[in-house]
């Protein structure tokens, strides 16, 4: 009689949810990384275009000039724009927006530099034309010799981070993630001015300072991501394994921490965004709050898409990685790998997917450690014999 052949049979696999919240992922990020790098360039494109074509809508700290804040209860555009004309401004070089602040709305006139006793006289216009009292009426001045001094000192922050930070991921990881995190940094900060170009928003201090956030977040993130790629490259630093399985399952391991930092932070300046600049009218938090939500999705986005593969690229140029030709671990064996199998899974798993060995499929099967014990444990070593 001959005996039944039983066909071993996979762990219970859980839901999409239950994967990535336990860390059973298998997503193939390598494998994906032209969409998103062709994503980023297509909004580093969209973003070039737009500085070159209409600019950034500067604020006045940094462009400098003059602006007027006028209770808009009796007072229009148009009447604004007359009141400029007969003071002999030019009224089609003023920006004009109506902005709300407590309930009450409120016109914000901005010119380029005018005299004092110009200043003065649209001053007390439109407190005329408003039919307000002089009280009800804000005047802010700001030369532009003090715009380009706040403009050159941002610059020279941002570059003096960039070396520091550079320096650090360096001395601590390895001069690639420093290349790395560093474009993935200058990629987020790109794309969140391009938002405010395309879109035309002002670009204030405030603004300036979401962009410095930006850049620390977007360095957390791929550092996260980073160390568990170096504990990874030394786990299978024996093993001939391509730079791409380091990188997949470092990301697959690190995946769920990453969307909890971001949904963490984002959901408190959504609501900041929402509430502050939709109800409460806060023009300054739509500001701050807009750069700092691009930024924080971007951020999460970059360290995956542009930091992660940009490492590999820059890592398969070394000797080591160089004369590794074998494909890189995809589905059943790259889950066994994220779950900490060791790197002879993925040789059992695909030679059973080429001989159609049930056999090996089932001790690739059973190498999968189930638990840290398991991990951590190994057979006892065989005593050696003693002469006497």
């Amino acid at each position: 009689m001959t005996a039944a052949v039983t066909t071993p049979q996979l762990p219970t696999r859980r839901k999409l949810l239950g994967r990535l919240y336990h860390g059973e992922t298998r997503m193939d990020f390598m494998g994906r990384k032209w969409w998103g790098l062709g994503a980023s360039g297509l909004l580093i494109v969209v973003t070039i275009v737009s500085l070159f074509a209409q600019g950034l809508n500067l604020g006045l700290d940094f462009e400098g000039g003059v602006q007027w804040e006028v209770p808009a209860t009796n007072l229009t555009e148009a009447d604004a724009r007359q009141v400029l004309s007969n003071d002999g401004i030019n009224p089609t070089d003023a920006k004009i927006v109506k902005v709300t602040a407590s309930g009450v709305d409120r016109l914000r006139i901005q010119v380029g530099e005018q005299s004092p006793e110009t200043i003065q006289k649209v001053y007390d216009d439109l407190a005329v034309a408003a039919q307000v009292t002089s009280d009800d009426i804000s005047a802010n001045s700001v030369t532009s010799s003090w715009g380009s001094q706040i403009t050159n000192s941002a610059v020279r922050a941002l570059i003096a981070f960039l070396i520091l930070v550079s320096m650090f991921i360096a001395w601590r990881f390895e001069w690639r993630m420093a290349v790395g995190a560093i474009a993935a940094m200058l990629h987020d900060v790109l794309i969140s001015v391009g938002v405010y170009s395309v879109l035309q928003l002002e670009v204030t201090p405030a603004t300036v300072i979401a962009f410095l956030t930006i850049l620390g977040f977007s360095l957390y993130d791929t550092i996260v991501v980073f160390d568990k790629v170096k504990e990874n490259t030394t786990r299978f630093s024996s093993a001939r394994l391509p730079y791409d399985d380091v990188i997949n399952v470092s990301m697959n391991q690190t995946l769920m921490r990453s969307l909890n930092t971001s949904i963490a932070a984002v959901l408190p300046v959504l609501s900041l965004l929402v509430v502050g600049a939709g109800f409460l009218g806060a023009v300054a938090l739509r500001e701050f709050a807009l750069a700092l939500v691009v930024g924080l999705i971007t951020g999460s986005y970059s360290s995956i898409f542009i930091a992660a593969p940009l490492l590999a690229a820059l890592k398969a140029r070394s000797q080591k990685y160089k004369a590794i030709t074998t494909a890189r671990a995809t589905g059943m064996e790259l889950e066994l790998l994220v779950l900490g199998g060791s790197p002879a899974v993925k040789r059992d798993v695909q030679r059973s997917r080429t001989t159609g060995s049930v056999q090996a499929d089932a001790a690739a099967v059973e190498r999968k450690p189930q638990t840290a014990d398991e991990l951590l444990s190994h057979p006892p070593r065989p005593r050696k014999k003693t002469r006497r």
